[in-house]
Formats: C-alpha cells, sequence, structure tokens
C-alpha cells in the first residue's frame, strides 16, 4: 500500500532564505537545517518499502524524525527537536496517494529501549522513575509547588506516571505471566510485532538494535508480509543488510554524494561484509584456522 508517494525537504534557496532572517547569533546550530542538503537530499520517492542507509551523521534519522513531525504521525519517546524544528518542517512538502491513516506512527530505537525498561521494572517490582523523579522536584528551586509531604509526593509521582500506566497495563495482560522469561531480543522484537497493525505507515529507525541477525530476519519477514498483506507502508533508517535485502525494497544511499537511490548490493557497508565472507569463505567450508 501507497499512502505517502513524495517527500521535498527544503532546498538550498528555502534555507538561505531562513538563515537571512534569523536574528539571533546565540544558536550554535541550526538544526536541522544544513543537514540533509549538505547530502544532497532534496525530496525521497517512496515505495511500500523504503529504506534509507547511511553511517553516522548521514541524515537518515533526521529524515524519519522530520517527515514523522511533518506528517503528525504518533511517536512515544522524545527526540531532539532543536528551537528550528518546526519551521524547518513548515517549509517541507509531501504527495500522499491515500490519506495516512490514524493509527500510523513513528518507532525508534529509543521507544523500544523504554519498553525493555518498563519490563525491567516489572520484573524487579520496584518503579525505576522513583528517585530520578524525587530529586527532580528537590532540586527544583525555582518553581512554586515544594514536596512538603508524602500526599505531595505520591500526586507528583501518579502525575508523571500516567503516560506509563497504558504500556504497563498491556505488558501485564499479553505477556501472560511469562515477562521474566523474555530476553532483551525478544522483547524488542514482540515491542514491533505488538505496535504495527494494520492499514497505516510506519517509521522506523534502526529497528534491528537490539536484534539478534536471526531475529533481524523474522523482523524483515514480519515488515514484508505487513506491506504485501496488511496494507502497510513502511520508511525504515537501517544498517542491517538483513532488512536492506528486503523483496521489492527501495533503498537511498545518504552516505553517496549527492544522495541517491540504488540497489541494495551496491552499498558499502553490504560489499564489506561480502569481502569478508568471501575472505573466510575456506572456513566455513570446513578448512581450518591458520
Amino acid at each position: 500500500m501507497l499512502y505517502l508517494s513524495r517527500f521535498a525537504f527544503p532546498d538550498g534557496d528555502d534555507e538561505f532564505e531562513f538563515r537571512r532572517t534569523v536574528r539571533r547569533t546565540c544558536y550554535d546550530s541550526f538544526y536541522p537545517f544544513g543537514v540533509l542538503s549538505a547530502k544532497g537530499l532534496s525530496a525521497l520517492e517512496f515505495e511500500p518499502l523504503t529504506l534509507l542507509y547511511g553511517g553516522n551523521g548521514s541524515g537518515k534519522t533526521t529524515a524519519i524524525n522530520v517527515i514523522g513531525e511533518a506528517l503528525g504521525l504518533q511517536r512515544d519517546a522524545p527526540y531532539n527537536r532543536s528551537n528550528f524544528f518546526e519551521r524547518y518542517t513548515a517549509l517541507c512538502r509531501f504527495d500522499t496517494r491515500a490519506p495516512i491513516p490514524k493509527d500510523s506512527r513513528i518507532i525508534t530505537s529509543d521507544d523500544v529501549f523504554d519498553f525493555m525498561l518498563d519490563l525491567r521494572a516489572l520484573n524487579e517490582g520496584v518503579d525505576r522513575r522513583r528517585e530520578a523523579l524525587f530529586q527532580e522536584y528537590l532540586d527544583d528551586r525555582r518553581g512554586s509547588f515544594r514536596v512538603r509531604s508524602l500526599a505531595d509526593y505520591d500526586e507528583l509521582k501518579r502525575i508523571n506516571q500516567a503516560r506509563h500506566h497504558t504500556q504497563s497495563r498491556y505488558v501485564r495482560e499479553n505477556m501472560n505471566g511469562n515477562v521474566r522469561e523474555q530476553s532483551n531480543g525478544e522483547s524488542a522484537f514482540f515491542y514491533f510485532t505488538s505496535r504495527i497493525g494494520e492499514d497505516a505507515l510506519y517509521l522506523l529507525d534502526e529497528p534491528e538494535n537490539s536484534l539478534s541477525p536471526q531475529r533481524q530476519q523474522e523482523l524483515a519477514r514480519f515488515i514484508e508480509d505487513s506491506a504485501r498483506f496488511y496494507n502497510c507502508q513502511f520508511v525504515i533508517a537501517t544498517h542491517s543488510p538483513f532488512l536492506l535485502a528486503m523483496a521489492g525494497a527501495k533503498v537511498y544511499d545518504l552516505d553517496a554524494d549527492p544522495a541517491r537511490a540504488c540497489r541494495w548490493t551496491e552499498l558499502t557497508a553490504v560489499r564489506a561484509w561480502r569481502d569478508f565472507f568471501a575472505a573466510h569463505a575456506d572456513e566455513f567450508e570446513g578448512g581450518e584456522r591458520p
């Protein structure tokens, strides 16, 4: 399924005009201005499966966050917005083939990490936020509110944890008492399969983190099936060769100058893996290491 067909980022003229109108000089960075334009990335044309590949600093996470913000997608964990994020996304343009479904969302590594921390908290029977919350309000000398009693503390704790309640309840109801038996990789895989439903657009930022090679292959099959049979569209930032090799995926190389679409077998990292295993081919055939 194709919901989002094209997304255009601000071009050089847009960025020049923006910088010309910024009168304050105290900013160290105008992020996300200058990140994607430095890669020559002006627009992305999408397929049901579109993959963004690139090393650290290539802009693939920035692109995912910008698209998610511009489309108003659901997300859980906070991210680096900067003072200029809204001004940047206001200059973006996008085309759709169908309305973006309301259940569409962006899923990041931070979402998965927070989920696994919540599982650990359930396992240990403790509130991982308790001490941090207490210290936060002890250190706050500017606010009018002060923790004067246990009742005040309990109320602050209740408010702060409200956003975690639904997730914790979901985990308790769906893990069938086997939370302690889940490895980090199993928990991460469960997170993706529980958050990705039908008929929606999903932006994934490096979903391979915390997943073993076997789990990455399982996730790749799950994503392929979701796109093929369940009317889902995916835009994924990834280094994983198992995801990059998904059938029918359109791959963008953000390490290229300028960024461009290419075959996954052309990517530098994929070729490095190929060369490494080719150099050790005799060991896979039963030969001994010298």
